[in-house]
């Protein structure tokens, strides 16, 4: 990309606030942000080639709410994005990570989280420290159960599609806000999905098709019988697997 066309874009954010750059073949994150660490609000760098985060530049960017790093070579995230104090969504599907940084925490304004497409084994125990975080998305990943520290989870919705789990702890029931939960593409046998799922949880959306039970055998499940399973879309949808459970 010639220099030109790279000053054109940083003029242009330098008065909306936003830099969206993608599917431009960058291998390195723009130095020339350098400029603009007191003005962004959003940073779309999607579907490049970038394999790594500048740790003194990242961490500059004070008033940044949205950044998008999908589609990149990154296999380590740097504790320095960690300071970004008003960063309320962070992408970051299909890339290369396998771990988070332990401050990862940090990130308090944090509302929603996407890392889909990495190489995470487990579940992240410094997601349980982002309070306000609204929507999870771990699907595409490498995770194999799912521990009892998910019960300190505040998300909305977790994604946990396409992973290899096949043990769940009991505690997922105990998520204080948990409403959606996407299971669908797993390893688990219905014995190892907690009974507690149904009958002692906030969830009324539960998504288990590809798993290794037949969906009607849900049936036999204690806690069935508060299942709707019509769509409450008014579009026509197929929810095969997918359940919405009703609760008082």
């Amino acid at each position: 990309m010639g220099n030109s066309a790279l000053r054109a874009h940083v003029e242009t954010a330098q008065k909306t606030g936003v830099f969206q750059l993608k599917d431009r073949g960058l291998t390195e994150f723009p130095a020339e942000l350098q400029k603009l660490t007191s003005n962004l609000r959003t940073i779309d760098l999607s579907n490049n080639k970038i394999e790594s985060l500048p740790p003194l530049l990242i961490g500059k960017f004070t008033l940044l709410k949205s950044l998008s790093l999908n589609s990149n070579k990154l296999t380590v995230v740097p504790d320095e994005l960690c300071n970004l104090k008003k960063l309320e969504m962070l992408s970051l599907n299909n890339n290369h990570l396998r771990d988070l940084p332990a401050t990862f925490g940090q990130l308090s304004a944090l509302k929603t989280l996407s890392l889909s497409g990495n190489q995470l084994r487990a579940l992240p125990p410094q997601l349980c420290s982002l309070r306000h975080l609204d929507v999870l998305d771990l699907s595409k990943n490498q995770i194999r159960s799912i521990p009892d520290l998910i019960g300190e989870l505040q998300v909305i919705e977790l994604n946990l599609n396409q992973n290899q789990i096949s043990q769940i702890s009991v505690k997922i029931s105990s998520c204080p806000r948990l409403k959606v939960l996407r299971l669908e593409e797993n390893c688990l046998e219905l014995s190892m999905l907690p009974q507690s799922i149904l009958s002692d949880s906030q969830i009324c959306l539960l998504a288990v098709e590809g798993n290794l039970f037949e969906i009607k055998k849900l049936r036999e499940l204690e806690g069935y019988d508060k299942v709707c399973t019509e769509s409450v879309y008014s579009a026509p949808m197929k929810f095969t697997g997918v359940m919405f459970l009703e609760h008082p």
